[in-house]
Order: C-alpha cells, then sequence, then structure tokens
C-alpha cells in the first residue's frame, strides 16, 4: 500500500471513530427536554417517601394509560414524570398525614424525574445497559437539567423490570382511574 493510501485508510479510520463517539455522546439524558405539558397528563400515582420527606406525583397520558391495561407495551413518545414535592412537616420536623395517613404535600416543588420512550433510542448501548428504548433525565426545581444526577443509577434500577416495559409502575398504570 502506498503512502497516500495509508493516509487515507487512516483518515477513513479516524472518521468514523470520531462518529461513533459522536453517536455515544448522544446517547443519555440530552435528548429529554422538560416536558412543559406533564400535568395535562393524568395522576396514576402518589407515593409518600419517609426517607427524604417527600410526596411524588407520576403523570403519565391517557394512551399509555390505556397500553399498560391491556397488557401492551408502552407506545413510543411516552413520557412519564415524577414531581416530587416537600411534605409538610410538623414542629419536631416530621412529615404530616392526612386523614388517610397519607403525608401532605406542599406546594414547593423540589424537582423532576422524567423518563421517556422513542423509537430507535437505547440503540447505542451494550445490552447489559440498554432499557429497551428509555432515556432518563431528571430537572430541578426551575426546570433546568439537574448536572449532578446519576443517571446511571436510572439504567440499573429500571432494568430488572424488562417484563414491564422497563417501569415500576407499569401495574399502578392498569389500575389508574380513567
Amino acid at each position: 500500500m502506498t503512502i497516500e493510501g495509508k493516509f487515507t485508510m487512516a483518515t477513513a479510520i479516524a472518521t468514523v471513530a470520531v462518529l461513533t463517539a459522536a453517536v455515544s455522546v448522544r446517547a443519555g439524558g440530552d435528548k429529554i427536554v422538560f416536558p412543559a405539558d406533564y400535568a395535562k397528563g393524568s395522576v396514576y400515582m402518589t407515593l409518600d417517601r419517609p426517607e427524604n420527606k417527600q410526596v411524588r406525583e407520576y403523570y403519565t397520558s391517557q394512551a399509555a394509560i390505556d397500553a399498560a391495561k391491556k397488557g401492551a407495551s408502552l407506545p413510543s413518545g411516552t413520557v412519564i414524570t415524577a414531581v416530587q414535592y416537600a411534605a409538610q412537616l410538623d414542629a419536631e420536623g416530621n412529615p404530616t398525614k392526612d386523614s388517610n395517613g397519607r403525608f401532605i404535600k406542599t406546594n414547593n416543588i423540589l424537582g423532576y424525574a422524567v423518563m421517556e420512550k422513542q423509537a430507535g433510542w437505547g440503540s447505542e448501548y451494550p445490552e447489559s445497559k440498554r432499557n429497551g428504548e428509555w432515556e432518563y433525565q431528571a430537572f430541578r426545581a426551575d426546570k433546568t437539567a439537574n448536572p449532578n444526577a446519576n443517571l446511571e443509577s436510572c439504567f440499573n434500577c429500571h432494568k430488572p423490570q424488562a417484563s414491564n416495559d422497563f417501569v415500576y409502575s407499569y401495574d399502578n398504570m392498569k389500575i389508574a382511574a380513567r
């Protein structure tokens, strides 16, 4: 092979490496923008979180709930948003509870956790990490992406839920009211 041929080959290999790296950088939470219309969806689950004195409300679309009720995979375009509220605290710093024993939420939103499913997403990941076509992102109260969020933990935590389309709250969607 001539020097020119070797140079051309090296250039081609370098170009492929750069493009591969660019695709790898694209994988991740940066694909998700804050879902400004999340509240137009349905609240299908509310959780009290004693470890951090929060109340979390989970929103998604009616289409996602309808798919879960049929036992089907959630449709491409599904967004699940968990809104994290501070719980109301008593004088000792413990969450106050309503007549049903549930934490009382304040209007103080602490942040948002979002998972979104889009066709083709996740193909950049090895099978050991991939969660179908889901990506994850955490947002601060001001709706900007939280650069300190450990999104890797989202993948690790949701991976065992493959039979439920990687969604822990899939069964809660099945029983959500219309």
